[in-house]
């Protein structure tokens, strides 16, 4: 057997997983989510494709623009666009690519070459990568038909940028992989990249005062970036159309090292995977610790006007809220977006437009974008349970009370972070007027109510497990994805036309009228809906379990 083995070579050991890979997609398409799954991802793609090709285009006609001009230098700039965009784009949307876990592969006996292969091979398999090669191929065509003697020179530059670029991401989300190994880690971490990210809002304001004595300091430290693959790749191109062979020679060589040093360090950590590093998040064995027994708490039941089974519900749901480090940086989030759009766009001074926006149109604008951050997760309730979602088909409940005790939860989190928000709004821009507020008001409990009833469904129909705080392969359902999305925009859609109706009939009250019918409306079809769901999730019991107890 093991002649056998060594007689593989790379390449047909590399068609033998591909095709192991394809007969698995193919035959998980016989399920019916699995199915709708995929149509959700095609229209998702499709709607990428258009963002592609149109960046395409861009790319085209900036490669064409600057070599016909000749500003060769200036293709640097569209390098470092792919290059950052490659690099950085995949650390938001990390789920977006191939979900497949490399150790899977050691079943196999898979060489460490073919190893290192495949896993290099997903990279390009990202979202950020295909745009990038297709940027890249734009960029190519578009120098070519500006100047064809070009073509040769920058299909080589492109194929070691590619491949440089595919093995930074592998080495930088490998990296990550080892460094958010324990669970605070990841959480710590991803709270200050959210915060981080959020806190670029405040550079326009920041570089307005002080952008002026901050220009100095850039432009000393810009000639240290032409020594970064970027630039290197083109001042490669630039010496090429300038005929000096020993400025390409010199330029592409130090491309090809970046290539080769990444390629070692990328090398080395696949052969730790290789030969079998495992990161968990299980804390090494010891001796356990004697505990107290807890003392009994004789005090008040605040949940006792609910149901026993709602109320665990409730308190289940509660307890890993403040068990999630991540949790308390994202329910900052709502009032800090409050005051970073508050700055820029309404208040005495904002910082873009020389007038703000009239409080009677931002307080609702601001409290529907809030809603469509918030609902976001309501979709996919039950990402983080696990094997837990067997304890509910055998616990003493019904699925309505587990599905009233998350909707009563998530509506409490919400109304505390709607109420931060208001306060906040109140604040730095002052309330709108008493009809656009009780208008708001009651369209925030028509959206929300009105979104949970679809949510809870979406959620029995199209789970999909999550792991909290890890980065890659974290992707929601495909149809749930569009089902949050056309439920956030017929709901929005129908909230923006009633609330443009007092103006168009004079009537000023005549939204909050119809908004407080919605929402009583919303309230009773909502009730009246969890019996029905109940029943769907003892029909859906298997693909629950099977989706999230894998």
């Amino acid at each position: 057997m093991a002649d056998v083995t060594h007689s593989v070579s790379v390449f047909e050991q590399i068609r033998l997983v591909a095709g192991l890979r394809w007969r698995i997609l193919r035959n998980s398409l016989r399920k019916k989510n699995n199915r709708l799954d995929l149509i959700g991802l095609i229209l998702a793609g499709v709607l990428s494709g258009i963002f592609v090709f149109g960046l395409s285009f861009a790319f085209y006609t900036g490669a064409y623009a600057f070599l016909s001009q000749g500003r060769m230098e200036w293709m640097a700039l569209l390098f470092w666009g792919i290059f950052l965009f490659w690099q950085i784009f995949p650390v938001f949307v990390a789920g977006f690519g191939a979900n497949f876990e490399f150790r899977t592969l050691l079943r196999f006996p898979l060489s460490l070459r073919a190893f290192y292969a495949i896993g290099l091979a997903y990279g390009f398999a990202d979202f950020s990568a295909l745009a990038s090669v297709c940027w890249l191929l734009a960029m190519t065509t578009g120098a070519t038909v500006a100047k064809p003697g070009v073509l040769p020179a920058m299909l080589l530059i492109v194929a070691v940028f590619m491949l440089l670029n595919a093995t930074m991401e592998r080495l930088i989300g490998s990296w990550l992989e080892r460094l958010l190994a324990r669970r605070r880690t990841r959480e710590i971490f991803l709270g200050l990249f959210v915060l981080s990210m959020v806190s670029l809002n405040f550079l326009s304001p920041l570089m307005q005062r002080y952008g002026a004595s901050a220009r100095p300091v850039f432009f000393r430290i810009l000639p240290y970036f032409v020594w970064l693959p970027p630039s290197l790749a083109g001042r490669a191109l630039a010496a090429v159309i300038r005929m000096q062979p020993a400025a390409f020679l010199l330029n592409f060589a130090l491309l090809l090292s970046y290539l080769v040093l990444f390629s070692v360090l990328l090398w080395g950590r696949f052969a730790a995977q290789y030969r079998g590093e495992e990161l968990s998040d299980s804390a090494a064995p010891g001796r356990a610790a004697i505990r107290p027994l807890p003392a009994s708490d004789d005090g008040p039941d605040r949940l006792r006007l609910l149901a026993p089974q709602v109320a665990a519900i409730v308190r289940k749901e509660f307890h890993y809220l403040t068990r999630n480090g991540f949790a308390y940086f994202t329910l900052l989030l709502p009032p800090l977006l409050i005051l970073i759009f508050s700055m820029n766009f309404a208040g005495s001074h904002p910082t873009v437009g020389g007038k703000g926006v009239s409080s009677d149109v931002f307080f609702p604008g601001m409290m529907a974008y809030l809603i469509l951050i918030l609902m976001a997760p309501a979709y996919n309730s039950f990402a983080y349970e696990g094997r837990g979602i067997q304890t509910y088909f055998t616990a003493p409940l019904r699925f309505r009370d587990v599905l009233l005790g998350k909707n009563l939860m998530l509506v409490s989190v919400l109304s505390l972070e709607l109420g931060l928000s208001m306060a906040m709004l109140a604040w730095r821009v002052g309330l709108p007027s008493a009809h656009t507020f009780v208008a708001t008001c009651a369209a925030i409990i028509f959206t929300i109510v009105g979104q949970l009833t679809i949510a809870n469904w979406s959620s029995i129909t199209f789970p999909r497990k999550l792991e909290f705080g890890q980065m890659r392969g974290q992707r929601q359902s495909g149809m749930a994805v569009l089902v949050a999305f056309g439920a956030q925009i017929l709901m929005g859609g129908i909230s923006a036309v009633i609330l443009f109706t007092g103006n168009w009939t004079g009537n000023l009250w005549l939204p909050a009228q119809v908004f407080v019918f919605l929402a009583v409306a919303a309230v009773g079809g909502y009730f009246a809906s969890l019996d029905a769901l109940h029943k769907l999730a003892e029909k859906k019991k298997e693909v629950l379990m099977e989706a999230l107890c894998r």
